[in-house]
């Protein structure tokens, strides 16, 4: 029709115009009856079972309550300790040493950056 032509020479947008089907689209004018909402996929848990504790072993340790596991932590520590503290009469000479005296054969880790570093200087050494 001679108004469907002549608007777009008005520059007049589609969307603007009620009658139009951008219109109908942009105010969802229609579809109710054409289409339904897509029901979404819950993600279900699995548990799973670790190298040292099976799958009943975890889900009990998950139903402890907190103060249980805290009393069962700090039992294990105090045994730490008591059996550092009896094996701490006898001293050895590996215990003593600093990181500085490293025994023969053995390097300490260096950052390659220092390393290139030294290597750089000890270079430059003889040229002066």
């Amino acid at each position: 029709s001679s108004k469907a032509y002549s608007l777009p020479l008005q520059r007049k947008k589609p969307a603007k115009l009620v009658w139009t089907q951008a219109w109908r689209r942009l105010h969802k004018k229609g579809l109710a009856e054409t289409t339904t909402k897509k029901r979404t996929r819950r993600v279900t848990k699995v548990g799973r079972a670790v190298v040292g504790l099976s799958l009943d072993d975890i889900k009990k340790k998950a139903g402890q309550k907190s103060e249980l596991r805290s009393k069962e932590k700090a039992a294990a520590l105090k045994e730490v300790k008591a059996r550092k503290g009896a094996s701490g009469g006898r001293k050895t000479g590996a215990v003593g040493r600093s990181a500085s005296s490293v025994g023969a054969g053995q390097h300490t880790k260096m950052p390659k950056t220092v390393q290139r570093n030294n290597r750089a200087a000890n270079k430059n050494i003889g040229k002066r």
